[in-house]
């Protein structure tokens, strides 16, 4: 899994591509790298997941542990490229009401009012 970081605005974008899953260099690297964004100050996080194809359970708790660490420390996580698949798979768990989501960058960039 590769995980780039840009900004748009005052919002820090986090583009993941490839299978968030269990291992340093999928679901850790995920929690890791939004636990750094937060102890770098920022607090507008946006996950893109239009590269990911495949989340397992590793991977879920990871999206939770980054949300609630991002809550926890006064920012806001929302969710853009969600997959149907993916979709699905929040649904099911009870977890897509957790997050914030949207069809598309702009639209959850406008969301934060940046």
């Amino acid at each position: 899994m590769n995980i780039s970081r840009r900004t748009v605005g005052d919002v820090c974008v986090l583009d993941i591509d490839g299978p968030i899953t269990l291992g340093p260099d999928s679901a850790e690297k995920l929690g890791s790298t939004v636990q750094g964004a937060v102890a770098g100050g920022e607090s507008r996080i946006l996950l893109n997941l239009a590269g990911v194809a495949y989340v397992d359970s590793a991977g879920l708790g990871e999206l939770v542990g980054a949300f609630q660490a991002v809550k926890k420390s006064g920012g806001t996580l929302k969710l853009t490229g969600v997959t149907k698949k993916l979709m699905d798979l929040l649904v099911i768990t009870k977890l897509a009401s957790a997050f914030e989501m949207f069809d598309t960058e702009a639209a959850a960039v406008a969301s934060y009012g940046a």
